[in-house]
C-alpha cells in the first residue's frame, strides 16, 4: 500500500523552498508514495496559484489551495488556515506531512499532532530570527520556531550553519538533521540572450537571481553600479520590492546599466552572466548558487547561512538523488 506524504508551504511563488517541495514531490517513488501539495497563493490577500501551482499541474501532482496562506500575520487568518490544514489532513489521512516556510510549518505542525499524525517533518530553510528584526520580534520569532521544531518529529536543516542553530533549542537536538539541497549536476543552459541582449556588446554584466525581497538585497548591487560606471547589473526575479528597485534605478540615472528582468528560471539566464552576485542578508542554502557553479560562472557572495557551504564543499555534496535518497531514509 502506498505512502501518503502531505507537502505544506505557505506561497506558491517560485523560490528556494518551492523548488525544493516540487522536486521532492515529483521525485518520490510513484509505485510507494502518494503525493499532495497543499500552498497558498504569491503572498498577498487574494492572489492565486503561482508557479508551484503551475509545474505541479503539469507533473500531474494533485495539490490543495490554502486560501488563508498570505504573507501578511493576521490572527483570523491564522486560525482560518489552521481550520483548513485541520480539515486537510482529517480528510486525507496521510502518513507523512512535510512542512516547509514558517508559517505553514507553525500551524501545520499543531494540526498534525493534535490529528496524530505519526511522521511530522520540517525542514528549516534558513531560520527565519536570523533577519535583522529588533529584539522583542527575534525573540517571538525564535520561540515559534523552536515551538514548531519541537511539535515535528524531525527538522530537517539545509545547512550545516542552521543545524548547529536546532541543536542549540531545547529538546531538539536530538531529532535535527543536516540534508543539502540538491539539483540536477547534469542540467542543461540555456543561452542567455534575453540577458546579453538588453545591454551594449561586450560588457561584463553582473547578475542575480531571487525573489525582489529585503532578505535578497538587490538594492546593494544598485548601490554598487551607482558607484563603479563600468558595473552592469542583471536583476532577474519578481517581488514585493520591485518598485522600490525601480524608483532607485531611475533616481540614480542607471536605466542603462542596470536591468530588472522579472521572473526568469535560473538555468535559461545564468549564461547570460560573467559574474554570479547574491548579496543576500539571510540564506538558507540557496539553489542559485550550486546552478551558477554548474554553469561555470565566478560568483560573489555574502556568506550568510549556508551560503560557505554551498560555494566551498565538492559539487557531488548536493545532487538531488542524494537529497532525496536521504530524505525518504527520514520518512521511513
Amino acid at each position: 500500500m502506498k505512502r501518503k506524504v502531505l507537502f505544506v508551504i505557505t506561497k506558491s511563488n517560485w523560490g528556494g523552498a518551492q523548488r525544493y517541495v516540487f522536486d521532492l514531490a515529483t521525485s518520490l517513488p510513484k509505485d510507494q508514495f502518494e503525493a499532495i501539495v497543499a500552498f497558498g497563493g504569491t503572498g498577498v490577500r487574494g492572489a492565486q496559484g503561482g508557479v508551484l501551482a503551475e509545474k505541479l499541474t503539469e507533473a500531474d501532482i494533485r495539490s490543495v489551495f490554502i486560501s488563508s496562506f498570505v504573507r501578511d500575520i493576521s490572527l483570523f487568518k491564522e486560525l482560518t488556515g489552521f481550520q483548513e490544514i485541520w480539515n486537510l489532513i482529517r480528510r486525507e489521512n496521510p502518513d507523512v506531512v512535510h512542512l516547509n516556510s514558517s508559517k505553514a510549518a507553525g500551524i501545520g505542525a499543531l494540526a498534525a499532532r493534535l490529528c496524530g499524525v505519526k511522521k511530522i517533518i520540517f525542514t528549516a530553510h534558513g531560520w527565519p530570527f536570523r533577519e535583522a528584526r529588533n529584539p522583542v520580534s527575534k525573540a517571538a520569532i525564535w520561540f515559534f520556531s523552536w515551538l514548531t521544531a519541537l511539535l515535528s518529529h524531525t527538522v530537517i536543516c539545509v545547512s550545516d550553519y542552521d543545524l548547529l542553530e536546532a541543536q542549540n533549542m531545547p529538546g531538539v537536538a536530538h531529532k535535527a538533521v543536516r540534508i543539502y539541497n540538491g539539483l540536477d549536476l547534469s542540467m542543461q543552459f540555456g543561452s542567455g540572450e534575453i540577458i546579453r541582449g538588453a545591454f551594449p556588446a561586450g560588457v561584463k554584466i553582473t547578475g542575480t537571481v531571487g525573489e525582489l525581497t529585503k532578505n535578497k538585497n538587490q538594492i546593494d548591487l544598485i548601490e554598487h553600479a551607482k558607484k563603479d560606471p563600468e558595473l552592469y547589473v542583471a536583476i532577474v526575479g519578481e517581488g514585493e520590492l520591485r518598485p522600490v528597485l525601480e524608483a532607485t534605478i531611475k533616481k540614480y540615472n542607471l536605466e542603462d546599466r542596470v536591468k530588472l528582468f522579472g521572473f526568469q528560471p535560473a538555468h535559461e539566464v545564468m549564461k547570460g552572466f560573467d559574474t554570479f552576485a547574491l548579496p543576500s542578508l539571510k540564506e538558507g542554502l540557496p539553489y542559485v548558487i550550486l546552478e551558477a557553479r554548474v554553469a561555470g560562472l565566478h560568483i560573489v557572495a555574502n556568506r550568510t547561512g549556508g551560503v560557505g557551504e554551498a560555494t566551498d564543499k565538492p559539487l557531488t555534496e548536493f545532487s538531488k538523488e542524494k537529497m532525496v535518497k536521504e530524505t525518504l531514509a527520514v520518512y521511513k
